[in-house]
């Protein structure tokens, strides 16, 4: 088998298949009095003053033949200097991340024998991995006359960055019957066709990701859909502008969803999505770290409907930490008298799919007895039964006020005597204490 010794019979050609552009001309824009008489009769007073109404009788429309106004056009299309042809691409171009590279592949044989036992492999070469687009060994191609051709096609879904080979090989036998090796390489770079900032704020208990589509392509994009996927018990709704229109066009709009325009070189489109905990509102758990809201599905189209397709990485959010037990207040008196008992109603909630308890529940005295403004009136420590699954429990604590005006309520402890672990769940809440 030789890969050097003389000259190989086949070559490669490699066509990028691709939507083909318009093929603009550029008009050439001349007034009828310079094609008919020249520029100089203009200037004497008899011509200017009868030339121009005798062009003027055989054309559509009058124009005055000036310099300013000879170079305006007559038909705006005539500005667009679309010719009606299609060109197809003439290089490689630029290959971007997400589209779909294809490629059409004719192997020639340029002797004057035919060859024989053609087995062809057309690979794509990242900096990653090796893929195989074809292989013909299984069934070689039998013959390729003098003069001939093999055509085929190959697909590549583009998924990595930077550098990429396409790798043409083939196995043949010449004239002589002497096996050859034909390797050929086309290299090309894929880039990024745009970059997504994302930014994540928590307001109370909605979180609200914004999301910011930059395009660094030379044509322009028009999206046809950026959708956000959460992740598991997160739920999202996209936020738009408030836009008043009838509820035709916005029916209409509905069902046949223009694409969004973001134009070439840095042009930029923001998106904002309310996402919501759904644990909140089906009891389920949260797992401990688990910050991952979800991430966007990108696709767009470009040069007469190019197709392009991106998936961002999981977006992280503020990381949540998990919650066993959960404590909230229910109601607290509206008055509230000094050296009278008053009831606080609480409810204990189990956030996990295991039962817990039995608990005790008490306010920690840290101060000393002269500064106290609030204690407990009665039992010190309160007991509680165990809080099933998912389960709550109701419970009062009676205390007593005994300093006026604005006090401050800390300190409500929850301790589970199964795994002798206790919860500070309740921060500090003020009441308003009264003489009556």
């Amino acid at each position: 088998m030789s890969s050097t010794q003389g000259p190989h019979s086949l070559a490669f050609r490699v066509m990028r298949l691709c939507r083909p552009s318009l093929l603009v001309e550029p008009p050439l824009l001349v007034h009828p009095s310079d094609l008919l008489v020249g520029e100089d009769l203009l200037d004497h007073p008899l011509a200017a003053s009868r030339l121009p109404p005798l062009i003027a009788s055989h054309l559509s429309d009058a124009s005055d033949p000036t310099y300013r106004s000879r170079f305006l056009l007559r038909d705006p299309a005539d500005a667009m200097g679309l010719s009606g042809l299609l060109l197809l691409p003439q290089a490689f171009g630029a290959i971007y991340l997400g589209e779909t590279f294809c490629s059409y592949i004719s192997i020639n044989n340029s002797s004057t024998f035919e060859v024989r036992d053609v087995t062809i492999k057309a690979e794509i070469q990242t900096e990653k991995q090796r893929l195989l687009l074809l292989d013909t060994s299984k069934s070689p191609v039998e013959t390729i006359r003098a003069g001939g051709r093999y055509d085929f096609i190959v697909e590549h879904d583009v998924k990595e960055l930077g550098a990429h080979t396409l790798v043409c090989t083939a196995l043949y036998s010449d004239g002589d019957g002497e096996r050859k090796y034909l390797p050929q390489f086309f290299k090309f770079v894929v880039a990024n066709p745009l970059s997504v900032r994302t930014k994540v704020r928590v307001v109370k208990e909605t979180t609200f990701l914004e999301a910011c589509i930059e395009n660094h392509t030379k044509s322009n994009l028009y999206m046809d859909q950026v959708e956000f996927e959460p992740a598991q018990y997160w739920g999202a709704t996209i936020l738009k502008a408030d836009e008043r229109q009838s509820d035709i066009y916005s029916a209409a709009k509905e069902i046949f969803k223009p694409p969004i325009l973001i134009r070439s070189g840095g042009g930029i489109q923001n998106y904002l999505y309310q996402l919501k905990s759904s644990s909140q509102s089906n009891g389920q758990m949260k797992v401990e770290g688990n910050n991952i809201l979800g991430k966007l599905q990108i696709t767009w189209r470009t040069n007469l409907g190019e197709p392009g397709r991106l998936q961002t990485q999981q977006i992280l959010g503020t990381a949540i930490t998990r919650k066993e037990i959960d404590l909230r207040i229910v109601e607290t008196p509206i008055n509230i008298n000094l050296g009278r008992s008053f009831s606080v109603h609480f409810n204990l909630m189990n956030l996990t799919d295991r039962e817990l308890g039995p608990f005790e529940v008490w306010l920690s005295q840290n101060d000393s007895l002269e500064d106290r403004a609030v204690m407990v009136n009665g039992l010190q420590k309160m007991a509680l039964p165990k809080v099933e699954a998912f389960g709550l429990s109701d419970f009062a604590l009676n205390l007593i006020a005994t300093k006026l005006g604005v006090q401050r309520i800390k300190g409500i402890t929850v301790f589970d005597l199964t795994e002798a672990k206790s919860y500070d769940l309740l921060p500090d809440w003020e009441i308003f204490v009264d003489v009556k």
